[in-house]
């Protein structure tokens, strides 16, 4: 099942601001200025186990994906920086035992320098995956110039780490572990990183939106709970509303003192009704329009620093059909959210 859709917008912030204290949306379009977008492609499939027939998995193809369905040339960046697409190998490296451990943090590093670039400069910025490895060089770049806060938007929690799951029986996917590995818990070699003391993100400052295999059971991470990280599940946001939810998370930041943080978006957030081409699809999920509605007051906050976006698979999507629905919800979200102009061609 996929969410019902939501009220309208004004209605939905009206409740907010009622609720939260939220700013309504013209207002929070008119706090901030378009700073000026850093659109930085990062088609990395390295945190993704082998699936499928193909070699490796096809995330690496959602950048080509959105700029055939013309997102990149309605989003209008400042600047476009493209990075290489880093080699695949399916195969244990040595030193680690987590998949392309090594090369992920060479990526990572390369990643954050380009974001942090951008953030210096004054510019949002706006990261294409690739699989949600690349959390962690994002983070890195807005690490290194003080503390930061998490939003994590995400159909699962991402919290495997060596407490729940043993590495030495196969390889770690980091795209499986990218919020328990941003938060601490994990092999050094993504969890310790030159110029950061402690985690990127303390647990404390991270919200998780969207997990959908919480039931009765308990929850699918046993070591989550305990672990401090605020949760509203794809149920809990069913039940309260995709905008009182997004209002709750950032009163849970602003609560912790947090001033600046980066949001994850992990499009398997979508029901699989909605976005089947991601690697591990499921319901119930999130629809675009209330994916949109979540977006917009997070993104408008003056406190978020950019948005990466992953785990889209273009190899499970023939003609990449799902591609301009997915650039029209973003290229939305930003728009309204005050961060970009009005595109002067939307995508077809």
């Amino acid at each position: 099942m996929s969410f019902l859709k939501p009220p309208s917008r004004r209605t939905v912030l009206a409740g907010s601001v009622a609720s939260f204290g939220l700013m309504a949306l013209s207002d929070a379009a008119a706090a901030i200025a378009p700073p000026g977008i850093s659109l930085i492609e990062a088609p990395s499939n390295l945190g993704l186990s082998p699936t499928g027939p193909g070699p490796e998995p096809g995330c690496w193809q959602a950048p080509a994906a959105f700029r055939q369905a013309g997102f990149q040339g309605s989003l209008r960046p400042a600047e476009t920086i493209v990075l290489d697409r880093p080699a695949y190998r399916a195969e244990a490296q040595a030193g680690t035992r987590l998949r392309n451990g090594l090369t992920i943090r060479t990526y990572s590093e390369r990643l954050a320098a380009s974001v942090a670039n951008a953030l210096g400069a004054g510019r949002f910025p706006v990261v294409l995956g690739g699989d949600c490895s690349i959390l962690l060089g994002c983070l890195l770049g807005a690490r290194r110039a003080g503390r930061l806060g998490l939003v994590h938007i995400d159909g699962h929690s991402d919290y495997a780490n060596p407490s729940n799951y043993d590495t030495t029986q196969r390889l770690g996917a980091a795209a499986g572990m990218d919020l328990a590995l941003a938060t601490g818990k994990g092999e050094a070699t993504l969890t310790r990183w030159d110029g950061v003391a402690g985690p990127l993100v303390e647990p404390l400052d991270a919200v998780q939106l969207g997990e959908r295999n919480v039931d009765g059971t308990g929850h699918p991470y046993p070591d989550f709970p305990a672990a401090g990280i605020a949760q509203w599940t794809v149920q809990d946001i069913a039940r309260i509303g995709v905008v009182p939810s997004a209002g709750a998370a950032l009163q849970h930041l602003a609560g912790r003192g947090i001033d600046r943080f980066w949001i994850h978006l992990d499009l398997d957030v979508l029901a699989e009704s909605v976005l089947p081409a991601v690697d591990s699809p499921g319901e119930p999920g999130l629809a675009l329009d209330a994916l949109e509605e979540m977006l917009v007051p997070i993104l408008g906050d003056p406190g978020a620093l950019g948005i990466d976006v992953t785990i889209y698979d273009p190899a499970r999507d023939p003609d990449w059909r799902h591609a301009p629905a997915l650039s029209r919800m973003l290229l939305s979200s930003l728009r309204h959210a005050g961060r970009v102009m009005e595109p002067e061609s939307p995508p077809a």
